[in-house]
């Protein structure tokens, strides 16, 4: 998962997508912001054609009134004032004719100006003696003409610019709505994508503090959260795995004092049938009938089987100090099969596999014990024919391929094949072969406390155990056992 999770696209990260989200706001908001100075900008340069205009209109104003002055009252500083504001205003038309050109055709404002310019002329023309009636009329025509189209100037203006204040009012609202939307669809987005997987998870955590052990199971695609959930995940199956070897130890630990006090109630009684069997044989001699011969073989034999289960018992509950040290794999394994060489029977081949340069470190006894336990059980299988093989090997930290792992496996592993071509254990049963008291022998044939006694033995040495068997193929086992001593 954490690899399929390494070459996710860089945008399903989390931190991405925070970043992401975040950006596309700010840029938002600075497109926003120029688009919003551009305009004011814009707005600012109405305002001042404004002031032209109105400008504009103001001498306008002022030409016709001193007109009028004049016409009434024929003074001359009247005609002054009226020529200096004709001249105002042709200057500010000619300073500012593209200004003015946005109000108006730029026929329109040529005409204005000539208007202006007859105008100017046509007042001088005034101070000529004779009758100027005529001339008069012309002169308030045109000046009607120019204070008309200053008007409209004035009014095109102020449409123009409450125009500018409406697209400017429109834009600022849009914004806002398009910033709230936004914010409303990241904050939805952050909030599926990073929040729920993160309640979720806050949820799962307080459902295991109160004791359900339930897996997370998220979905999110993103490298944190998958990381998160593997190592919550993770955790909990580490802490479903303490709980239940903390539990089963529980169990075990007063499992192991019943059968020790159980083992020697046993032991006494036992002695005695033994040697009371002995003492009857002893004194009734040669004497006996073959059916008492055969009665006290059998009582002797059962005592001394019984003796044999109670010592498994003790073996089992009894604590030993745990002494590690290192041993040539070779020569233990030699060492074990000379001590049950007479139990193996002779049409079953041995073969063995075992480089003389391994080594490993551990408990000697316990390990022999294991080999004894694994090498018996191989022998049951092969039901007197077949073939045994031992074999060992530095091996790769993953599992043997279609074997069922028990245990933890160390990093660097030495691995002891034990195998044969028996008849196999069926699907069904192996995960629960290493159980205790758990045997598929016949009633009276087994206790059931040889693999759990392995498999103990081999958590101790920080090992584990993987198992690859079919019904009709054979069973093989792998102890995969530290191949360096640990570090205390």
């Amino acid at each position: 998962m954490q690899r399929m999770s390494a070459i996710r696209p860089t945008l399903d990260s989390l931190r991405h997508k925070i970043v992401f989200g975040y950006g596309a706001i700010a840029a938002l908001v600075i497109g926003l912001s120029v688009f919003s100075l551009v305009d004011m900008r814009l707005m600012e340069e109405r305002i001042l054609a404004g002031e032209r205009i109105s400008q504009f209109l103001g001498i306008t104003l002022e030409i016709r009134r001193f007109e009028k002055n004049y016409f009434l009252y024929t003074q001359l500083p009247d005609l002054d004032e009226n020529r200096a504001y004709v001249a105002q205003a042709r200057q500010l038309l000619a300073a500012h004719g593209e200004l003015f050109a946005g109000f108006d055709t730029p026929e329109r404002i040529a005409t204005i100006a000539q208007r202006l310019a007859s105008y100017d002329a046509m007042m001088i023309a005034l101070t000529a003696p004779g009758d100027h009636t005529r001339e008069e009329a012309i002169i308030r025509q045109t000046g009607k003409e120019i204070v008309t189209a200053a008007e409209a100037w004035s009014k095109a203006e102020r449409s123009l610019l409450q125009a500018q204040l409406d697209r400017h009012r429109l834009w600022l609202v849009g914004s806002i709505a398009i910033v709230v939307a936004l914010l409303f669809v990241i904050g939805s987005w952050l909030a599926r994508r990073v929040a729920r997987p993160l309640q979720q998870m806050e949820q799962s955590m307080a459902a295991v503090a109160a004791g359900q052990m339930n897996k997370l199971a998220l979905s999110a695609p993103d490298r944190e959260i998958v990381s998160l959930t593997n190592a919550f995940n993770h955790v909990l199956h580490e802490l479903e795995l303490r709980q239940g070897q903390l539990v089963r130890a529980e169990k075990l630990a007063a499992l192991g004092t019943l059968l020790s006090g159980v083992a020697h109630e046993l032991n006494n009684p036992l002695s005695n049938i033994s040697t009371s069997c002995e003492i009857l044989r002893e004194e009734v001699g040669d004497g006996k009938t073959a059916f008492e011969q055969e009665m006290l073989e059998q009582i002797d034999s059962e005592t001394w089987r019984a003796r044999r289960i109670v010592r498994s018992l003790l073996d089992y509950a009894r604590d030993r100090e745990f002494r590690r040290e290192n041993i040539a794999l070779a020569a233990l394994v030699e060492e074990s099969l000379r001590l049950i060489k007479a139990q193996i029977p002779a049409q079953i081949e041995l073969q063995i596999d075992i480089p003389e340069s391994l080594t490993v470190s551990g408990d000697k006894q316990r390990l022999q014990q294991a080999l004894f336990n694994l090498i018996g059980n191989a022998l049951d299988a092969l039901e007197g024919a077949g073939t045994l093989t031992i074999a060992a090997r530095t091996a790769a930290p993953l599992p043997p391929a279609a074997a069922l792992m028990f245990g933890q496996c160390p990093e660097q592993v030495l691995e002891i094949e034990i195998r044969d071509n028996g008849h196999g254990i069926p699907a069904d049963v192996l995960p629960r072969i290493f159980d205790p008291f758990f045997t598929t022998k016949e009633v009276g044939q087994g206790l059931g406390l040889g693999l759990f006694i392995v498999f103990e033995i081999v958590e101790e040495h920080g090992g584990c155990i993987a198992v690859r068997s079919a019904p009709g193929t054979g069973t093989t086992f792998f102890l995969r056992l530290p191949a360096k001593e640990p570090h205390e």
